[in-house]
């Protein structure tokens, strides 16, 4: 397969402030070559990446990791939006601005979510009383996810980190507790105790460090206290390659950096508790199983869906996967994503997805078929989830989650079997209500903010934004 890194190289160049000649000389080639490579009209030959290492330190990995996968599938996203219906690039054209102008799409994306911002915080005016005309800052939700959505939601560094974290030893999965005790009382100096609800309410975990203590709710089931003990293990433990994800995620303020430490924190614990290998192997051989596989690796039925969003070590893939979780108001409380699916980034998602039917049936699999505008069809499944109650005059906390692939890989989801593609009712969905084209939708909740359809006053739709 041939590799292109001519962004990457110019980039690099740049960064060491050499001319095309310097660097070439630097790396014993020719100056024409590098002017090839830089324009992507040649790939790159494993000497050449060898000596860009030996020369400039440069992990090989940083080079020629493609983005372009996840970035092709937002561009494609971002131009379904009403505003470029008259004029919207196809695909071949798309795919070469990526090759041949990287920073400009990245900036044409960059542009597209300051436009969707600017007129989430329009409408928040408009819908505000007088006393409260004020913009909100943005939250640092939509900046982790793309980042991890750069990464295809995955990161090797942490993998290798779980993968060192026993030291070789095989922990049955019945003494994994006790064993992190352990591991947290010899290794960190830590002591880990349950304590009542009364005690700490309100929090399920909380880590002391002046007592050196971790503190574990008790209204936390067994599967969640374990997590949160690697968890803990990971923010101090694995230090170091927190912080050097978090350089390369380009986020600068506080909030936005201590939302993606605790997210990176999460997927560490995550690989830990169901290491790549054995869980790629067992969630192939159960056909997509989640209640199995939560049982096998003693984990909720919610990590082991968001853990099947990680599986795409290169030589290794799982299914694309993307995981989608609401509350009962349908407000997106937790999203990751290796597909092309466009996961709603303001508001709620489509109102058209089952996972919102599947309150009505708590615990039980809904399986759904859906079309995006762009044609583009998956298979989504969703399931309530329960989250602790930490008093008998609380709310119950339910959720509920979702996970959808590309239907080309239905064959290998056992929720599936039973449904046959040709005979499938597809229903047509959209990213959600602001920047969705579908016309007459009958569950439209407001008009797409770029169109300008103009109303028929005669004539009543399937709802009071259509005619």
């Amino acid at each position: 397969m041939k590799t292109f890194i001519g962004p990457k190289l110019r980039r690099l160049r740049g960064d060491q402030n050499q001319t095309q000649g310097q660097m070439a000389k630097a790396l014993g080639i020719s100056t024409s070559y590098v002017n090839l490579l830089e324009k992507n009209e040649r790939s790159v030959s494993v000497p050449v990446l060898l000596r860009l290492l030996e020369v400039y330190g440069v992990d090989w990995r940083d080079l020629v990791d493609d983005d372009d996968t996840a970035k092709l599938a937002d561009l494609r996203g971002v131009l379904q939006d009403p505003l470029f219906e008259a004029e919207r690039p196809d695909l071949t054209q798309l795919r070469g601005a990526l090759t041949h102008s990287p920073d400009l799409a990245t900036c044409f994306l960059r542009l597209h979510r300051a436009y969707l911002a600017a007129s989430d915080q329009l409408m928040s005016i408009a819908s505000a009383d007088e006393s409260a005309q004020a913009t909100l800052p943005k939250a640092p939700e939509a900046t982790v996810h793309n980042f991890f959505r750069r990464h295809s939601n995955y990161f090797h560094s942490l993998e290798t980190a779980a993968d060192a974290f026993w030291a070789g030893k095989r922990i049955a999965t019945d003494d994994i507790y006790a064993e992190l005790k352990a591991r947290l009382r010899d290794k960190l100096g830590l002591r880990v105790r349950v304590v009542p609800v009364s005690e700490m309410p309100g929090t399920l975990r909380a880590y002391n460090e002046e007592t050196r203590e971790v503190l574990l709710s008790e209204a936390m089931d067994h599967p969640n206290r374990v997590f949160q003990l690697v968890h803990v293990s990971g923010l101090i433990e694995q230090e170091a390659v927190l912080e050097d994800l978090l350089t390369k995620s380009g986020l600068t303020d506080a909030m936005g950096r201590a939302r993606c430490r605790v997210e990176l924190a999460n997927y560490f614990a995550a690989a830990v508790l169901m290491p790549y290998g054995p869980f790629l192997a067992e969630i192939l051989e159960s056909k997509y199983d989640f209640d199995h596989v939560a049982t096998r690796f003693g984990v909720s039925f919610e990590q082991a869906c968001h853990r099947a969003t990680t599986l795409q070590r290169r030589g290794a893939k799982g299914v694309p996967f993307f995981f989608l979780r609401i509350d009962k108001a349908g407000n997106v409380s937790k999203r990751f994503n290796a597909t092309d699916f466009q996961l709603a980034e303001y508001g709620g998602a489509c109102p058209r997805l089952d996972i919102h039917t599947s309150f009505r049936t708590p615990g039980r699999i809904v399986p759904q078929f859906v079309e995006m505008p762009d044609g583009s069809q998956f298979f989504v499944f969703a399931r309530t989830v329960d989250r602790p109650s930490f008093t008998r005059f609380a709310q119950d906390v339910r959720l509920a989650v979702a996970v959808g692939c590309s239907t080309e890989h239905i064959g290998a989801i056992g929720y599936a079997e039973g449904h046959s593609l040709s005979e499938a009712t597809m229903t047509p969905i959209g990213i959600n209500c602001r920047v969705c084209p579908r016309v007459n939708c009958d569950q439209r909740a407001h008009h797409a903010v770029v169109r300008s359809d103009p109303v028929d006053e005669k004539r009543r739709g399937a709802t009071r934004y259509s005619s």
